[in-house]
């Protein structure tokens, strides 16, 4: 049984944020189940269709039993942005339910809470130049940003450079420079009960490899192989974690088992940078940890930490 966070009252909104296969869905399916409201995904992977089991998005019968919104309503070919997501969140408080939302994106938490800059959309040939710039020379592309941006950009993270860079090759000004205008946050973080879910290390990652386990027993590799004659991995879309090494497997490249290793060795290292990500940019949220002697989620206050 999946224990709520104490003092989780009923008519606030709720945050839930960590990394991949932290338990934070379950979480929120046992707070909507127990006290009411809508899942609302805020993963940039699960928006897609095509991949519900490498994303880990809800299975039918989850979404069925309690109500989820903004998974898996987009095409993997369809441009789809932070500012796309929060419009849509927008919409859904409009419609009065009670948010619980969750995901594994950071930058989509911080646009909700801290606001998001208005930058006007990347026509496509400037997407399509930023696409062949990352893949042929990426070292270029960092050293195009202009100095401020560069400083607050992850620049190990190429689609935050390439963004970064789209925006001042379409606009003429810095990414940092458009984000000093940004204006009021839709959900401040004072209104809301924001938990951020921090599970050991190698706990984590055995469930990870457990559950891709998983996710090849029921059908990842066909659900890749659908997906591989219009598969582009530059393309947002089709940035599955896992999704590049079975295409290698499908294409002759590598074996099955190699494919495998390869795909949950991604998948340790993306919950890594989520991890960091997350401390750097999360330390006023609640903290939960799962008790890995009950498997239970415990608060612990920030006294506690150990790190």
């Amino acid at each position: 049984m999946q224990h709520l966070p104490a003092g989780l009252a009923p008519d606030r909104p709720v945050l839930i944020a960590g990394p991949t296969a932290s338990g934070k869905s379950a979480l929120a399916s046992a707070i909507v189940a127990a006290q009411g409201g809508v899942i609302v995904n805020a993963d940039a992977l699960q928006v897609y269709d095509g991949w519900r089991l490498l994303t880990a998005r809800p299975t039918p019968a989850e979404e069925a039993a309690l109500p989820h919104r903004l998974y898996g309503h987009i095409r993997r070919d369809q441009p789809y942005s932070v500012g796309h997501w929060l419009r849509e969140v927008a919409a859904l408080l409009h419609d009065g339910a009670r948010p619980v939302i969750v995901g594994g994106t950071g930058l989509y938490f911080m646009a909700l809470t801290e606001g998001l800059a208005e930058i006007p959309p990347v026509p496509a040939a400037v997407r399509a130049e930023g696409d062949a710039l990352r893949r042929d020379d990426p070292a270029a592309m960092v050293a195009a940003l202009d100095p401020e941006t560069a400083a607050k950009t992850d620049l190990a993270n190429l689609a935050r450079v390439q963004r970064a860079w789209e925006v001042l090759r379409a606009t003429g000004r810095g990414l940092a420079d458009w984000q000093r205008d940004t204006p009021a946050p839709l959900l401040p973080r004072d209104a809301c009960a924001a938990l951020v879910l921090r599970p050991g290390t190698d706990w984590l990652n055995a469930r990870i490899d457990r559950r891709f386990d998983q996710m090849m027993a029921q059908g990842a590799l066909e659900e890749v192989r659908a997906a591989l004659p219009d598969f582009d991995p530059t393309r947002p879309g089709d940035r599955a974690i896992g999704a590049p090494e079975l295409v290698a497997h499908l294409r002759g490249e590598t074996g099955l088992d190699a494919a495998i290793a390869a795909a949950k060795l991604a998948s340790r290292q993306y919950a890594k940078r989520q991890r960091s990500w997350f401390r750097s940019r999360m330390a006023d949220w609640t903290e939960v940890r799962p008790d890995l002697s009950t498997g239970r989620k415990k608060l612990v206050d920030k006294s506690d930490r150990t790190r």
